[in-house]
């Protein structure tokens, strides 16, 4: 009797096992279809139940106004507000005053510079120009076209003493131009300007009217038998070049165009144009490295 019973609770015991697992293997398999069915709908349990009930014809129940589903924003730029009005392309101004002027009131201009120096439209005077009994030949006082004193005398006297004394250093100085004529200037400023434009000659060579050499004071300084450094700034490079440079003042001359003063002068360096103005002058000019526009304050 006890044999039978325990027989009858074992296969008991070896249903209930079955049916579970039976069980089990069926939740399983539903599991796994509301998985798949949830990935066919985007993941959504609402729109899940919906196309459920579609596909198996249950009642629908819509809801009154229901809420749209949120979506996250892109992250992306505002666009521009356009509107019908057209900016302007630049800020407008305020108008300038002005004063009215009577009719038939003639306005003076003042006299305009070109970027060679030179004030445009200036006529040659009548007679030269002298400041503080210095007479003076630059881009904005010129000579008159008839002034033709030739070489200076006592400039040419001060120029073969310092030559003589330059000779006891070793070196011997020649003065390869001194006195131009207008006519002759003038022929060498338009060969300058036809063939390097007249920009880049009004840098280094003097319209006619303007140029010192007019004046018979000026002088170009060389040394004999080096003439590859005559007119060229090589010259204030060599020995020769640099004991004028320290002496000339004490024979009354004076570095005309010096390096660095470009702006004041109006030309290019020329370490071989020198000017004569006398030993007191040319002294004070060295000793103050200045210029004579600056000496003179012009």
């Amino acid at each position: 009797m006890k044999k039978k019973t325990k027989y009858n609770y074992q296969k008991k015991k070896k249903g209930q096992s079955k049916a579970l697992t039976i069980t089990l293997l069926i939740s399983a398999i539903i599991m796994t279809g509301l998985v798949a069915w949830l990935g066919m709908n985007d993941w959504s349990v609402e729109k899940s139940v919906r196309e459920f009930q579609k596909a198996f014809g249950l009642t629908i129940i819509v809801e009154e106004n229901p809420e749209p589903e949120k979506e996250e924003p892109d992250l992306v730029e505002p666009p521009e507000v356009v509107t019908d009005e057209e900016e302007p392309e630049e800020p407008v101004k305020e108008p300038e005053e002005t004063t009215e002027k009577a009719p038939n009131t003639i306005i003076e201009q003042s006299p305009t510079i070109d970027n060679g120096g030179y004030i445009e439209g200036q006529k040659l005077p009548a007679e030269p120009t002298y400041v503080k009994g210095v007479l003076v030949a630059n881009k904005k006082h010129p000579l008159p076209s008839t002034f033709a004193p030739g070489e200076d005398k006592t400039a040419r006297a001060a120029f073969n003493q310092m030559a003589a004394e330059a000779t006891l250093s070793g070196f011997k100085l020649t003065a390869f131009s001194t006195y131009r004529e207008f006519d002759y200037q003038t022929t060498l400023y338009e060969r300058y300007v036809a063939r390097d434009g007249k920009e880049a000659a009004d840098t280094y060579s003097a319209r006619p009217g303007y140029s010192e050499h007019q004046t018979g004071l000026a002088f170009d300084i060389g040394e004999v038998n080096f003439e590859k450094h005559w007119a060229s700034s090589s010259f204030g490079e060599t020995e020769a070049g640099k004991w004028v440079a320290a002496n000339a003042h004490r024979f009354g001359f004076i570095l005309r165009y010096p390096m660095g003063k470009e702006s004041v002068t109006g030309y290019m360096h020329e370490s071989w144009h020198f000017r004569f103005v006398g030993i007191e002058i040319a002294t004070d000019i060295f000793e103050r490295s200045i210029t004579l526009e600056e000496y003179l304050g012009i």
